[in-house]
């Protein structure tokens, strides 16, 4: 069990890691894609989060990533839903059973939950606080498309936003 644990959760934030997110998204691509409900991936990233290390320091890093994991798991409800840690200061979320616009709806409520905290973030070109970019995509499964392009799509919509002025969520679906 504790082996079981140390395989799927990430150590520093508590919550599911890169390797339990790409397996949780295998498992529900194939149910949706069996049922053919639709699949949304959330992907987010903290905005200047290296400056926020460089002033603060690594510890004090560490801890606004556990905070900042707390923020997103309030905003994510339902037991079916997942998120994870995806990378450094990166965050994933997968939503079985809903669109991209119901989507858009928990990642506006995951960019209140992270301005809630009100982290002071004095290096940030965006504002006074640590803020997230969130990239959003969603699809009904088929043979036309895969899981990477869910991924790969809702990342091009992260880099959008940070394009357009970051602390924002943009939708972009598959083509």
């Amino acid at each position: 069990q504790q082996l079981s644990k140390l395989a799927t959760v990430d150590g520093l934030t508590n919550i599911a890691n890169r390797y339990y997110f790409d397996d949780f998204l295998t498992r529900e691509w194939q149910l949706a894609r069996r049922e053919q409900f639709s699949l949304a991936v959330i992907l987010c990233d903290l905005d200047y989060f290296k400056l926020y290390n460089d002033r603060f320091g690594h510890q004090q890093g560490d801890t606004c990533l556990q905070q900042v994991a707390q923020a997103l798991l309030n905003a994510v409800q339902r037991p079916t839903d997942l998120v994870a840690r995806y990378g450094g200061e990166e965050f994933a979320v997968i939503l079985p059973r809903t669109s991209a616009n119901n989507a858009l709806v928990v990642a506006e409520k995951m960019r209140q939950q992270i301005k809630t905290l009100s982290l002071t973030h004095p290096d940030s070109s965006v504002g006074d606080y640590v803020s997230l970019s969130i990239g959003i995509s969603a699809v009904v499964p088929c043979s036309k498309y895969t899981k990477k392009q869910l991924l790969v799509t809702a990342d091009q919509a992260l880099y959008q936003a940070k394009k357009q002025g970051r602390d924002r969520a943009i939708v972009k679906l598959l083509d």
